[in-house]
C-alpha cells in the first residue's frame, strides 16, 4: 500500500468545533489540529452557526459546546441526527449536570465530556465517537443514575425554559402558540412539583438540575 493511501489525508476525521468562547474554541483548535488523524474543518460560536457550518462542511464528528446563544448543544445535536446523521456528535461542558446529560443521549449525543478533560484525552474521545462508539465521563454517568429522572413533562419543561429569563405570560403564550390560561396551568403544575415559590425559582431549580 502507497504512502498516500496511509497518507493522513486518506484518514483524517473532519471535525466541527463549535463554542461560544472565543479564546477556548482557538485553543482547542490549535491542539486537536497537532493530532495527524484529526482536521479542523470549520468552528461556530453559536448554535445557529453550529448548524449552518455543518451543512456546509458536513463534518465526521461535530464536538458542541453544552450552552451556546440561541440553541444550545443538545438542540444542535437533536437537528443534525434527524438532518446529517453521518455526522456524529459529542458535547463539552462545564455544566456536567444529570439532566444534561440524559437530555444529551435522547437526542443521539455519542460523547459527553467535561471541559477538564485534556485536549489529548478530547481527541481519543473523538475517535471513539468516530468509530461509532460511545463515551460518558464516569463521574457524570454516575451523577445521573443516582440523580433519578426529572418530574417535569416536555411542556411543562419547554414552558419553564421560556420563562427561566423572567418573560411574562404573555410573551411565553405567543412563543409556544398557547392560551395564556394554559400556560399559567402548565407553569402552576411544574412549580407545585418542584415545589418552588414561583416560576422563576423554579425555573432556577430545573436549570441547576439540567432539567431544562
Amino acid at each position: 500500500m502507497s504512502d498516500e493511501e496511509v497518507g493522513p489525508e486518506a484518514v483524517a476525521i473532519r471535525v466541527l468545533l463549535a463554542d461560544d468562547e472565543h479564546l477556548i474554541r482557538g485553543a482547542l483548535a490549535a491542539l486537536l489540529a497537532l493530532e495527524d488523524d484529526l482536521t479542523i474543518v470549520a468552528e461556530a460560536a453559536s448554535g445557529s452557526e453550529a448548524l449552518a457550518m455543518a451543512r456546509a462542511h458536513r463534518p465526521d464528528v461535530a464536538v458542541l459546546d453544552l450552552q451556546m446563544p440561541g440553541v444550545d448543544g443538545v438542540r444542535v445535536a437533536a437537528t443534525l441526527r434527524d438532518s446529517l446523521p453521518e455526522c456524529r456528535t459529542m458535547i463539552v461542558t462545564s455544566h456536567g449536570r444529570p439532566g444534561h446529560l440524559k437530555r444529551a443521549l435522547a437526542a443521539g449525543v455519542r460523547g459527553f465530556v467535561p471541559k477538564t478533560a485534556s485536549a489529548e484525552q478530547l481527541a481519543e474521545i473523538i475517535r471513539t465517537v468516530h468509530s461509532g462508539n460511545r463515551y460518558v465521563d464516569p463521574e457524570l454517568a454516575a451523577d445521573a443514575i443516582s440523580a433519578g429522572d426529572s418530574p417535569l413533562s416536555a411542556r411543562e419543561a419547554e414552558l419553564l425554559e421560556l420563562a427561566a429569563d423572567g418573560a411574562p405570560v404573555a410573551e411565553i403564550a405567543k412563543k409556544a402558540s398557547l392560551t395564556q390560561g394554559t400556560v399559567r396551568n402548565y407553569l402552576s403544575a411544574a412549580v407545585a412539583k418542584l415545589g418552588a415559590e414561583n416560576r422563576h425559582t423554579a425555573a432556577r431549580m430545573a436549570r441547576e438540575r439540567g432539567w431544562i
